[in-house]
């Protein structure tokens, strides 16, 4: 019997009986008025008295609290709702949409493992359940578990072909099981079948340009763009504790942040910005309690800053990592920036523009005495076209060969350590706070984790291990005072700093940007996690001290 049913079916009721009805009848008008909150409470003042009474069937008093449930969820009193769930299955735990629904809270708490617990007692109860086997994909997503969430997906797919949501989950589930391929045709399908569905084209663009196809991904973003500027994404955990507007270059370098932004207690609309459009900062600010700028390679996106740090200026909101702080990030920048810090050496960099003249006569009018030099592409970090050249004449033919693009010359600062060996280290600074990340080691002064032989090596992942833990053990005080400087002349609220120490114990700097990644995928490193996650904490933690107030 339906509550609904329960009331209009008792026309001679006692006292009681019409005070029930009124309770119940109140509370069902104030659910469909859109007043959660005292439909809950009239509710309960029903079910109350129903519980007192001691008259109605067990059909009855299990569709009530299932009922209130429902209600106490949608208005976010997610005890309440637990507590009736409960009381609804310990009657009739046959019912298997509260399994369903019961699920669904645990999801908006972010608790997945126990959601597809109860997801699967309704499947247990019902195989062909809709509800529970979507939203189960859900769970199993954010769990981690894409290979069972791939089956499930392919099941429903077959199911019903012509729905868009299910295109869209199985293009994200592939991505994260590195199909990307596939993953970008599971999108185009779901596109093709909702031409609106501005996030799969998102998607699509992100996935084109990691293969290289920049056209495409050019084509996919403003098209995503013109359907829906802002792309919304709920808080792991309901309710959220506040609203945050992200912003991002689709074609430029931006902070990574599928960790940091992992199990997200805020909502996000992230927007993607492009030179030749403007903003209307009434409607993208709406609500939003915080501005976090993505936007983080000062190379790339030197013409997108500009356009970044007048809208910011125009929010007038709380900002982590002002544009206009971002764009002082630039290699030439940083070396005249952190110059004259004690203890501290920062190479020198020069920067030679595209179809520069780069004859040897012409390098050594521009170059100071430096004995060694790298050159790198301009708005480049990995270890590509990256090159140590130790005189003009190799350096000339070097350049002379990429005459199109922009070039970085920085002086080579020796960091070998006393075994011969090199070591890379990194540091990010979040508010007050400076974090070790890693420690690379390796023969090669090019370091980068994945060509060390750290995997295999058990000291190097003590030495690592030690630093991760104490990083004081190898950074003393004046080491520290060397990147608190760095810190305050940098003057971002999160980035990074990659560098060595020479033979004297001075701070050699590699880099410093908002654009390092941190990630917790530390499958054979797992000594790793504890840094990680206090890095993870502590960036939520100053959310939390720059969000606005509601």
């Amino acid at each position: 019997m339906q509550a609904s049913q329960f009331i209009s079916d008792s026309p001679d009721a006692d006292a009681t009986g019409s005070n029930v009805q009124q309770h119940l009848r109140s509370g069902l008008q104030l659910f469909g008025d859109g007043k959660a909150n005292e439909a809950v409470a009239a509710f309960q003042r029903g079910l109350a008295e129903v519980e007192r009474a001691g008259t109605e069937s067990a059909e009855t008093m299990s569709d009530l609290y299932a009922r209130l449930g429902n209600m106490a969820a949608s208005c976010g009193d997610f005890q309440t709702a637990s507590i009736n769930y409960q009381a609804a299955l310990k009657i009739a735990p046959h019912l298997t949409n509260c399994w369903c629904d019961f699920g669904d809270l645990h999801l908006r708490l972010g608790q997945h493992q126990r959601s597809i617990e109860l997801y699967l007692q309704a499947l247990k109860l019902n195989p062909r359940h809709w509800a529970a086997r979507f939203n189960m994909v859900q769970a199993l997503m954010a769990a981690k578990q894409y290979l069972i969430a791939k089956a499930v997906l392919v099941e429903l797919k077959t199911e019903r072909p012509h729905d868009a949501r299910i295109r869209n989950l199985l293009g994200k589930t592939l991505f994260e099981l590195n199909e990307v391929e596939p993953a970008i045709t599971s999108f185009l399908e779901a596109v093709a079948l909702n031409p609106q569905d501005a996030e799969s084209i998102n998607w699509t663009g992100a996935l084109k340009q990691s293969l290289g196809d920049q056209a495409g991904a050019r084509a996919a973003y403003a098209q995503s763009a013109r359907i829906q500027p802002l792309i919304r994404r709920p808080a792991a955990k309901q309710p959220a504790e506040f609203l945050v507007l992200a912003l991002y270059a689709p074609f430029g370098g931006n902070t990574p942040t599928e960790y940091l932004f992992q199990d997200a207690f805020f909502d996000t609309n992230t927007l993607a910005l492009f030179a030749a459009r403007d903003y209307d900062t009434d409607e993208f600010g709406r609500n939003v309690q915080l501005v976090i700028n993505l936007v983080s390679d000062a190379d790339q996106t030197e013409a997108l800053l500009p356009l970044a740090a007048d809208l910011v200026d125009r929010f007038g909101l709380p900002t982590v990592n002002h544009p206009r702080k971002v764009q002082q990030t630039t290699r030439d920048a940083v070396a005249a920036l952190l110059q004259g810090i004690p203890g501290c050496r920062i190479p020198q960099a020069l920067r030679l523009k595209a179809g520069a003249e780069c004859s040897e006569a012409a390098l050594k009018a521009i170059l100071p005495s430096w004995s060694t030099v790298l050159a790198r592409p301009v708005g480049t970090h990995g270890g590509d076209d990256f090159e140590k050249i130790k005189d003009v004449t190799a350096l000339s033919a070097f350049l002379s060969q990429r005459v199109d693009h922009e070039h970085y010359l920085i002086e080579y600062i020796d960091y070998m350590s006393a075994d011969r060996h090199f070591r890379k280290y990194r540091f990010i600074f979040i508010d007050h706070e400076i974090l070790p990340y890693h420690l690379c080691i390796g023969r090669d002064w090019k370091l980068h984790h994945i060509n060390t032989d750290m995997a295999h090596q058990r000291w190097m992942q003590q030495e690592e291990a030690t630093f991760l833990n104490n990083p004081a053990a190898v950074f003393g005080p004046a080491q520290m005072q060397a990147l608190e400087a760095i810190r305050e002349r940098i003057g971002l609220d999160y980035f990074g700093i990659d560098c060595g120490l020479d033979e004297s114990g001075n701070v050699v700097v590699f880099e410093v940007n908002a654009s390092m990644l941190v990630h917790a995928r530390n499958e054979g490193f797992l000594y790793k996690d504890p840094a990680v996650r206090r890095i993870k904490l502590a960036y939520d933690a100053m959310l939390r001290r720059h969000a606005k107030p509601r």
